[in-house]
């Protein structure tokens, strides 16, 4: 296939202003772009038929689709996004809070929803619990395909474009090894003239690469960021995710206690907890040394099973004693409830049970 053709979305709203003429015209695009969620040239209005003719030769204007989409009973939706080059790859909405009323049955308070985003089609770290990576890698997204995914689904669900929204990039693909495209999503989702979702309210969750955890601090975009643990030992951390032979426990906590964060905020280590493998008291205490001296949350995940994994869902019994005695020494912990779990909701699955590529 030809060289992928850009989106409009691959581009701040001064950038668009340096091949748009009047520059009045490109806030006009970024208005419909990302204030009317528009993805055709001919939803724009205000735009003069030949620019609008003139910029579709060259740009698209949203460079995605939904191919498929799945919605759980408790509100999570898995869509299996579709790119100009017919390699498709995830994204989930999910909802965080319910709505709220108060005592005459008014909204006092809006439902709470967050995005999870790819970032490749596929993945090169490889992990053995994850579904992903069993299909390889293919290629990186632009920065353009990555805010679409927000884009349409916010579109697909009403999500007006006033109201907040959370982005988690952990969804297809290990962000950080598309570092130059992640941050100039990350800029773009954070303009005031677009979606304006600010640093605070973006996550970045790596499998844990700590030379760029270290250049993602140097760009200072006032994200969080998510460590993708899973172990508190090398050795099984290498069962795990075999990359961690060259980004090793140590690194990635040096990389961590150097990454500029919010003195107000906490860094995330998710711990994916797989029965027989790391749901013991002994893994809780390792984790609480290994821990010591960051400013640290837990969140404690649910192995959730795919046909074909060697790897079993813990108990609940053994995942509250584990969050029990974290907290009893002084760490932070939530066990994160599964959520769609009666859909496709793992990374990779929707594609493989669409697509049978793994």
């Amino acid at each position: 296939m030809s060289e992928l053709r850009p989106s409009l979305m691959d581009y701040t709203q001064k950038e668009l202003e340096s091949f748009i003429s009047p520059k009045f015209r490109a806030k006009q695009i970024y208005d419909w772009l990302y204030h009317n969620y528009s993805s055709t040239y001919e939803d724009m209005k205000n735009i003069p038929k030949a620019m609008k003719e003139e910029l579709s030769q060259e740009y698209l204007v949203n460079p995605l689709s939904i191919k498929n989409k799945e919605t759980s009973t408790d509100g999570t939706i898995k869509y299996l996004l579709e790119l100009q080059d017919g390699k498709t790859m995830e994204a989930v909405w999910l909802k965080m809070k319910d709505e709220q009323h108060d005592a005459s049955g008014n909204v006092c308070q809006e439902a709470k929803y967050t995005i999870c985003v790819s970032t490749q089609v596929g993945c090169k770290v490889g992990c053995t619990f994850c579904l992903t990576a069993k299909g390889g890698f293919t290629r990186d997204l632009s920065a353009g395909e990555i805010v679409a995914q927000v884009v349409t689904l916010k579109k697909d669900n009403n999500h007006k474009r006033n109201r907040k929204i959370n982005i988690v990039y952990m969804g297809m693909g290990e962000p950080l090894d598309n570092l130059t495209n992640l941050a100039k999503a990350i800029e773009i989702f954070k303009e005031d003239a677009g979606l304006c979702i600010g640093g605070k309210r973006q996550t970045v969750s790596t499998s844990g690469l700590s030379t760029k955890i270290d250049k993602l601090g140097e760009m200072d975009l006032g994200v969080h960021i998510a460590i993708s643990l899973h172990a508190v030992d090398d050795a099984l951390r290498s069962e795990l995710i075999p990359m961690n032979k060259a980004h090793n426990i140590q690194s990635i906590m040096e990389a961590v206690k150097r990454f500029p964060i919010d003195t107000r905020k906490r860094v995330m280590f998710e711990y994916l907890v797989i029965k027989g493998k790391n749901d013991d008291i002994g893994s809780a205490k390792k984790l609480v040394k290994l821990l010591a001296d960051i400013k640290a949350k837990v969140n404690l995940i649910y192995f959730n099973p795919y046909p074909g994994t060697p790897y079993d869902r813990p108990s609940r019994a053994d995942m509250v004693s584990f969050q029990e005695y974290l907290v009893k020494h002084g760490l932070l912990c939530t066990i994160r409830d599964s959520k769609g779990i009666d859909i496709s909701a793992a990374c990779g699955q929707l594609k493989e049970k669409v697509e049978g590529e793994v």
